[in-house]
């Protein structure tokens, strides 16, 4: 198997929906065994960021609210979608103060990775906040949150539990607690 090629061949697409936050595309394709197929492609039109505040406390901010794809209710680390044209950091610091009031001094990009890279190409960025000062937080209007802040051993319980689900959180804070266990944090 070579790494470099693409066993792939598109033979025709069409976008068949799109909103201001993704798009879907049908693909006819030739499959990796020269047989015809299809695939569904979703494009995402912003960046996904999830930001982990640690204070000088050890403890982190995580945000609940109902999530409507999936029909329950979730708790978080601070998250959204930054705009693929706008600096990643800028989308960063804005979504923590939006949904925690919270600044930072001190930021370390911790990972990125893809969300769902079977149907779709969304990219997630881990961003770690410290030095933080607290102010007010101004959610948007589609969301309805509660916000805690709780011991980083906390959290790091919540995952293990499956109480924390998503997947920005669940890489996020699994990095910050190997961080930690490295002495790197």
């Amino acid at each position: 198997m070579n790494e470099q090629h693409n066993p792939w061949t598109l033979l025709d697409a069409k976008e068949v929906y799109a909103n201001p936050w993704i798009s879907v595309e049908h693909h006819e394709v030739l499959n990796p065994s020269g047989k015809p197929g299809i695939y569904g492609k979703v494009h995402f039109r912003n960046v996904a960021i999830g930001i982990i505040p640690i204070d000088t406390d050890g403890n982190t901010w995580l945000v609940g609210q109902w999530r409507y794809p999936l029909d329950r209710y979730s708790w978080e680390i601070p998250e959204g979608g930054g705009p693929l044209k706008v600096d990643i950091l800028d989308s960063a610091k804005r979504e923590l103060e939006e949904e925690c009031g919270l600044h930072a001094e001190k930021w370390t990009e911790l990972q990125r990775l893809h969300l769902s890279n079977s149907v779709g190409d969304e990219l997630g960025i881990l961003f770690l906040a410290q030095d933080l000062k607290e102010g007010i937080a101004a959610p948007e209007e589609t969301e309805q949150l509660l916000v805690r802040k709780v011991p980083l051993t906390v959290a790091f319980q919540m995952v293990e539990d499956g109480v924390i689900t998503d997947s920005l959180s669940v890489a996020g804070l699994q990095k910050v607690q190997l961080l930690q266990l490295q002495g790197k944090l």
